[in-house]
């Protein structure tokens, strides 16, 4: 062998994928998933004429490598773009949903800010640079836009996004794009102008840039037609307890297999498991591994027949301040065609995180009645769901806390100790499907120079 991989999400698989795309021989690669199936948090069920996502609800059309891979693994013609009416988003303040509007006037009228808050935020381009490289993704709100939409605007965002508290990440590491654009333009306003006048998504307050894509048949076509590709260099419900650094090469112990010897190892897998794997190689690895913390969190999925008002919009979330417990809600029969029956609305609610994690491990009757109370509170529904589904992940997304950036120099730093051993996934630069596509092809190009030819 010389190849393993361990984890099979969307990262392994596409490292895979790229890996035999620049000449590796199927016979020399194998890749190991501890879970029963590939492809993740990315899972999709469908049931009595509804699609209903487990996690990742799409990507963003902007990114060319993931639409490139979905190209070349002939799925193109399976693509599904988000409705119009996904473009409308809401935040849920002082008791109401509120339309995030880009347009000055309108977004004063929908008042999804105080006045004051609001006029703050129109001074953006005064403020001056920050210098901090391990300034949190709040502070830099707080500097950029004024305290009161660095609790609304900014909070609800890293709920949406990370499911984690702004106080608590780093910006370069959670939202590099958003340090650069202060970089380099001085100001977001700035930088926002410049990007639309070159052609360029520049994303803001109202959604990222790009357009919501995903397939027909829902995101597990993406992980599915990778596995159907691999066929036997794929072995699920295979956990890797442990790797040995050998001359040449390592040893990669797994499940109740022979120990396999290979040249290199890739570890896909979430970061706590590749700790739990380097604990005897590496303490120092281990350790900072370990370190990078996976809040909890809860999808519950809900679907109401006849509803009297039904959502028009991608969804809303809640900013902690505003006395909901949900971190939001996606209208995936509002954002997706061909998602629900005829008079069917499918909702799924996030709940827990960074702020709340007690809240993700409640159980299924407690945590169904916190969401009905709270789609109540913010949109209005009484009726009773007539499907309700209920994924829970314990360790959901990895948190991109002060100090990341320092900890990825001083992981890669060690890495340089051990020809051969690579890591990739979304704990590490980027949590999103496209950052995970993307970084495959380099992850590929540098596994393939690793080996003796």
């Amino acid at each position: 062998m010389r190849v393993v991989i361990v984890g099979a999400g969307i990262s392994g698989l596409s490292i895979a994928f790229e890996l035999l795309e620049a000449g590796l021989r199927r016979d020399d690669l194998l890749l190991l998933e501890a879970a029963p199936r590939a492809g993740g948090n990315i899972a999709t069920t469908r049931e009595d004429g509804l699609t209903i996502e487990h996690g990742p609800n799409g990507f963003l059309d902007n990114a060319p490598s993931t639409l490139h891979l979905v190209e070349r693994i002939g799925l193109h013609g399976a693509l599904l773009k988000s409705n119009r009416s996904a473009a409308r988003r809401f935040i849920y303040r002082s008791g109401r949903l509120r339309c995030i509007e880009t347009r000055p006037l309108k977004f004063l009228k929908e008042g999804v800010l105080p006045l004051s808050s609001a006029f703050r935020v129109a001074l953006e381009p005064m403020m001056k640079k920050g210098g901090n490289p391990t300034e949190s993704v709040h502070d830099f709100a707080v500097r950029r836009i004024g305290r009161g939409a660095a609790d609304v605007l900014v909070d609800a965002m890293v709920s949406g996004v990370f499911a984690g508290n702004s106080r608590e990440l780093e910006l370069a590491s959670a939202f590099p794009k958003m340090a650069a654009m202060e970089s380099q333009y001085g100001s977001l306003v700035k930088a926002m102008i410049a990007r639309k006048r070159m052609g360029a998504g520049g994303g803001g307050p109202a959604g990222p840039g790009g357009v919501l894509t995903s397939f027909v048949d829902g995101m597990q076509t993406l992980p599915d037609a990778l596995t159907a590709l691999l066929k036997d260099r794929l072995i699920t419900g295979c956990p890797v307890q442990s790797v040995q650094h050998r001359p040449g090469g390592w040893r990669v112990f797994a499940g109740n297999r022979p120990e396999i010897e290979t040249e290199a190892v890739v570890l896909a897998c979430p970061a706590y498991a590749a700790s739990q794997i380097l604990s005897d190689l590496d303490p120092s690895m281990h350790s900072e591994l370990g370190d990078i913390a996976y809040p909890p969190v809860t999808v519950v999925a809900t679907a109401f027949d006849d509803l009297r008002e039904k959502p028009d919009g991608f969804g809303f979330l809640v900013p902690r301040c505003q006395g909901l417990q949900i971190l939001g809600s996606l209208w995936t029969s509002s954002i997706w065609q061909h998602r629900t029956p005829e008079g069917t609305t499918l909702l799924r609610t996030m709940v827990g995180g960074a702020h709340d994690p007690r809240s993700a491990e409640l159980d299924d009757p407690a945590i169904l009645q916190l969401v009905l109370r709270d789609l109540n509170a913010a949109m209005g529904i009484t009726s009773d769901p007539t499907g309700v589904w209920i994924f829970r992940y314990d360790k959901a997304i990895a948190q991109y806390r002060p100090g990341h950036r320092a900890r990825m120099q001083r992981l890669r730093q060690r890495l340089g100790r051990y020809p051969g051993l690579f890591l990739a996934g979304s704990a590490y630069d980027g949590i999103s499907v496209n950052h995970c596509v993307e970084e495959a092809p380099r992850v590929a190009a540098q596994v393939m120079a690793s080996l003796v030819l």
